[in-house]
């Protein structure tokens, strides 16, 4: 649930925030066809962390070597580098709407926050926190419904998609699929199953059951929110076409619209949405770094054991507030960064197919396969939208 939560990013926020300003109720259909991509993945990706007892970059550089793992190496820390910077900068703005305060004085103590918890929790006991802050992304919901919504209209668009090749729902439908299917999510789904919690060294049908049961239950998780944040922003900003730039903007907006309620509760979504995604990716950037370089890793592990791997997780955050407290603007930098998640995240999809069917890595467990042909059909449609984004931000029509 936490793996699947952290999808919910700021970030992802703000691109549902965005499209559903431009696009109405229109693309609300995406978020139901995030639900199987999604659980999809994280099944294949939770069956190998429980077999293999391992992360998938430690598994790419032993079959594959280290030069393919470099190359996933970099499309996972550039992505997740930027996008802690801007996790960061929104969460701030965030508790700044909450509280009243100018957002620049919540950078640091947000940054230390997070990183504290890393640094002073262990696994299970980090785990604990983020599972209770799950409920903070109810508000997404709230606000969906004090947004008043013309639920038939929008039940007409949820379930009967309809498709458009108009510039703005195109690149509507490749940003929310774009930034919903990234790479740290199924990353950090190895990384518990197969590193934090191995479990047995010959895993029964029942874990792998429960497995399969959790990545699906945070793939209904992450839709259910994600069309929540698209109602929400459609409903009010896409009824009085106001435009946005950002998560921050729109819970701006929400106000005159919608109330100061439906305001402080996306507010407080986008709150919990950092705090929850904001471990998820420095510590996914640190265990990739650390599989690299063959370092000692782990949140279970003390910091005298594992000082590199804790080293890139204070490294990440501090240039995150950097960036923020420098006041420098990550759009232009996300827009990069998606170009390259859209590349590198059909890379890791095709490592993990591979793995996956490996019997060298699953010995006599590999997925079935019926999963194994969902898992190339997500893989090709994810790659063959990333293809397309890609191609339509050179040619400069997204």
């Amino acid at each position: 649930m936490v793996a699947g939560a952290s999808d919910n990013d700021p970030t992802n926020v703000g691109t549902a925030a965005v499209v559903g300003a431009q696009t109405g109720y229109q693309l609300s259909w995406v978020a139901l066809l995030v639900l199987p991509l999604l659980g999809v993945v994280q099944t294949i990706a939770a069956h190998v962390g429980v077999v293999a007892r391992n992360d998938l970059q430690s598994l790419t550089v032993k079959r594959y070597g280290p030069r393919v793992s470099a190359v996933f190496l970099a499309s996972v820390v550039v992505v997740n580098v930027v996008t802690i910077a801007a996790d960061v900068q929104a969460g701030a703005a965030g508790i700044g709407l909450l509280a009243g305060v100018d957002p620049r004085w919540v950078v640091l103590p947000l940054g230390l926050a997070v990183v504290g918890l890393l640094l002073i929790g262990k696994y299970d006991e980090v785990v604990a926190v983020l599972r209770y802050l799950l409920v903070g992304f109810v508000a997404f919901v709230a606000a969906a419904v004090l947004a008043r919504p013309d639920w038939s209209r929008l039940m007409r668009a949820t379930l009967v998609p309809a498709l458009s090749l108009r510039p703005d729902e195109l690149a509507g439908s490749l940003a929310l699929l774009g930034t919903t299917l990234t790479s740290y999510v199924y990353v950090w789904e190895t990384v518990e199953r197969g590193v934090e919690e191995p479990g047995e060294d010959s895993p029964g049908n029942e874990r792998l059951a429960w497995a399969r049961v959790g990545a699906i239950g945070s793939a209904v998780f992450t839709a259910v929110v994600l069309w929540s944040m698209l109602v929400a922003s459609a409903a009010t900003l896409g009824r009085h076409h106001q435009v946005v730039a950002s998560a921050q903007d729109a819970a701006r907006a929400l106000r005159p619209l919608a109330g100061p309620l439906a305001t402080d509760l996306f507010a407080a979504g986008l709150v919990t949405s950092a705090v929850v995604a904001l471990p998820v990716l420095m510590a996914s950037t640190a265990y990739v770094v650390g599989a690299q370089f063959d370092w000692r890793r782990g949140l279970s592990e003390g910091i005298g054991r594992a000082r590199a791997f804790y080293g890139v997780l204070v490294a990440s955050i501090g240039l995150a507030v950097a960036v923020a407290l420098a006041g420098v603007s990550v759009f232009g930098m996300l827009v990069a960064a998606s170009v390259i998640g859209g590349l590198g995240t059909p890379i890791g999809l095709v490592l993990l197919m591979r793995l996956a069917r490996d019997p060298e890595v699953m010995g006599d467990r590999p997925i079935s396969v019926r999963l194994t042909i969902a898992g190339w059909a997500v893989t090709a449609i994810v790659g063959g939208f990333g293809l397309l984004f890609v191609v339509g931000a050179a040619l400069g029509r997204f």
